[in-house]
């Protein structure tokens, strides 16, 4: 359903396990004056005048357990080279619990040193320079970038109106990336940036299976994963029947706000456990010690704080489909079921492809820019949720100005 003037009714999390945490909304515990002194790109990118809802940080005070491993490896000198299996480890317990899934083997995993660089590796271990590269547009902007950089080409099968996969548009995609008997990969979004869509497990089945018939290497970006609402319930690829030649990547940093603490992990399928051991030992060496030891306890220690959070961000959701109702109802905002990004519909405001522009240059509020997210971005914008309920209160009154502003403008 979009929405227009009534906001949906969002259904709280299902959580496993279903116990409340007990712990404080975690996005509520700063002043705007307080993150105004943060140093990250979100807060220095823009004059101190732009109020900032864009890149991928979260507005929040890091769990306990988190900051004590770091602190504790600081004030031992504990700050030298990676080693050990303790981050593979946590993450399977977490997957088992939290996913029920048990098949996320510590012998078939390998650090990297974030995400996208991990894809760029895993890339390099399926396909040659020039090769295909499929991606689901509207779709995180750096996917084509890194693939590009790679020397790998872009093939697009757009999501369909539904902001679900088009297995016949999948399936042409894939047809047209492999004729001639080349080699082709398919870099999945799962859970999906930026519309916040989590894949069923029949659709990934359905997408195992095509990639098996055209012999397609599948790459799942899942770093969204323990980010997922309500009734949805979060799929990982190797899981599913025919995934067993997947490769994917995971990393604790989106949910528990930890990019600046750098460190990722490739997991491989049963099938991809060779493909994996051809990566070059050198790409061990870019993480960080301390930020594997920060998300290890994230994982392992701070599971309370994460539903705290996944509380805050759905309360969060409700709301901004309650103020875009009130102040900017031609915006269309269908709520996603992960991440902590909104995909807003800006088509009906006439600002043009890139609203986000408008809403900077005439409110002073940054959104991140739809036409970087490829076929389907012109007139749509990105906003964080991640924020507390007063900035994401003042980003909507901002946004709602500018519009004005705009008009007149025009006018």
């Amino acid at each position: 359903m979009w929405v227009h003037t009534t906001p949906p009714i969002v259904c709280s999390m299902t959580r496993i396990p279903h116990d409340t945490s007990g712990e404080p909304n975690p996005l509520k515990a700063f002043s705007l004056d307080q993150l105004r002194r943060r140093t990250s790109m979100k807060w220095r990118t823009y004059p101190d005048d732009v109020l900032p809802v864009w890149v991928a940080e979260m507005d929040v005070e890091l769990p306990g357990p988190v900051v004590r491993a770091v602190t504790d490896a600081l004030r031992s000198g504990d700050t030298g080279y990676p080693a050990g299996t303790a981050y593979a480890e946590a993450l399977a317990s977490f997957a088992g619990k939290r996913w029920g899934w048990s098949g996320l083997a510590v012998e078939r995993t390998a650090i990297v040193p974030d995400v996208m660089l991990g894809v760029v590796e895993m890339l390099r271990l399926v396909t040659g320079p020039g090769d295909p590269v499929v991606v689901n547009p509207p779709v995180y902007p750096p996917f084509y970038n890194f693939v590009r950089h790679a020397d790998r080409r872009i093939v697009e099968a757009p999501l369909g109106a539904d902001a679900r996969l088009g297995l016949d548009v999948l399936e042409r995609a894939f047809r047209g990336a492999t004729e001639g008997g080349g080699r082709a990969a398919y870099l999945l979004c799962s859970p999906h940036n930026p519309t916040g869509t989590v894949h069923t497990a029949e659709e990934l089945t359905a997408v195992a299976a095509l990639a098996e018939r055209y012999g397609v290497r599948v790459v799942a970006d899942e770093i969204h994963a323990p980010l997922v609402f309500g009734g949805a319930r979060f799929v990982p690829y190797l899981s599913v029947p025919g995934g067993e030649r997947g490769l994917s990547l995971m990393s604790a940093s989106k949910a528990w706000n930890l990019a600046g603490l750098k460190a990722a992990l490739a997991v491989a399928g049963p099938g991809a456990g060779d493909d994996l051991a051809r990566m070059p030992e050198v790409v061990g060496h870019g993480p960080s010690h301390v930020g594997i030891l920060a998300h290890t306890a994230a994982l392992r220690d701070a599971t309370g704080w994460l539903d705290a959070l996944l509380d805050g961000l759905d309360a969060n959701r409700r709301l901004l489909a309650e103020l875009l109702a009130e102040h900017l109802p031609a915006i269309r905002y269908r709520p996603g079921d992960a991440t902590y990004l909104a995909w807003l519909d800006c088509r009906d405001l006439g600002l043009g492809d890139d609203p986000a522009e408008a809403f900077l240059r005439h409110g002073r509020v940054a959104l991140t820019d739809g036409p970087s997210f490829g076929t389907g971005g012109a007139g749509h914008a990105r906003l964080n949720l991640a924020a507390s309920p007063e900035v994401l209160t003042e980003a909507v009154r901002r946004m709602a100005a500018a519009v004005s502003a705009a008009g007149g403008a025009r006018g």
